[in-house]
């Protein structure tokens, strides 16, 4: 008996229009309500990009913008997301904006905080384009600690991007830290715009070049800042630039997706 196949379907709960955000190049956080929270690097109220909230309600779903980017201090062009923390605050990156040598800006990671039914948004890093790097499209990771890790795919000490950390202080400033400068030498890799998973004290990510075939690498490194490739990609047939976020599954196995390569 031949089974029947089943078609799919898709419900669009939303269509952005330009006021409420463009380009919606975002990964997407859930919590623990069912709200939906994103990013689209164009549009909104000065057209620096949003972030935004989608509401489930009785009547489909509500579209809020939680904050329109300026283009300037605050950033712009935010990509890939943002990451939900234990006290529902907001963080995620700019590629523009902020300050810096860059033309533009140099980038900045950012905290939302709610208070009542508004949201704040302060800059806690802003990149100057040096050895801190640049052009931080990743979505960033945070731990228990409330340590912000994330990853910018330009700048570093060897020009190739870098892998940092943020240390919240009880003043309310934070520290920076660059863990590991991608040297396309002996880690043989380059920066990526994919966002790192933290697995038992480890950073797992993909870097988007480089590696023994140039086709970029899978890497495993600690919050000391040791790094170690776990796979170099060879084009075919395996793919090649690695793009986004990894997945774990139950038993330690890594999935993600190329950008080219393959078959």
């Amino acid at each position: 008996m031949l089974a029947t196949a089943t078609a799919a379907t898709t419900n669009v709960i939303f269509s952005f229009a330009e006021h409420d955000g463009e380009y919606a190049d975002t990964d997407l956080e859930t919590d623990s309500a069912g709200n939906i929270y994103g990013t689209t690097v164009l549009g909104g109220d000065f057209g620096g990009g949003t972030v935004f909230q989608l509401s489930p309600t009785p009547n489909g779903w509500m579209h809020t913008v939680l904050y329109s980017f300026t283009g300037g201090a605050d950033g712009g062009e935010p990509y890939k997301g943002v990451t939900l923390d234990r006290e529902g605050n907001l963080y995620g990156t700019a590629v523009t904006g902020g300050s810096g040598s860059c033309e533009g800006g140099c980038g900045v990671v950012y905290k939302l905080t709610r208070s009542g039914g508004t949201w704040a948004q302060t800059v806690i890093y802003a990149f100057t384009g040096g050895d801190d790097g640049s052009g931080p499209g990743a979505r960033v990771t945070v731990d228990r600690r409330g340590n912000v890790y994330g990853m910018a795919p330009t700048g570093g000490a060897y020009s190739l991007g870098t892998i940092y950390q943020l240390h919240p202080v009880p003043s309310g400033a934070w520290i920076f830290q660059v863990i590991h400068a991608f040297t396309g030498g002996a880690d043989r890799a380059t920066g990526s715009a994919g966002r790192m998973i933290l697995r038992h004290g480890r950073l797992y990510g993909a870097a988007t070049a480089g590696g023994t075939y140039g086709s970029g690498v899978v890497f495993e490194l600690t919050t000391r800042g040791d790094f170690r490739t776990i796979y170099s990609f060879q084009g075919q047939p395996d793919g090649s630039f690695p793009y986004g976020a990894l997945l774990f599954d139950r038993s330690g196995n890594i999935y993600g997706t190329t950008y080219y390569g393959g078959t």
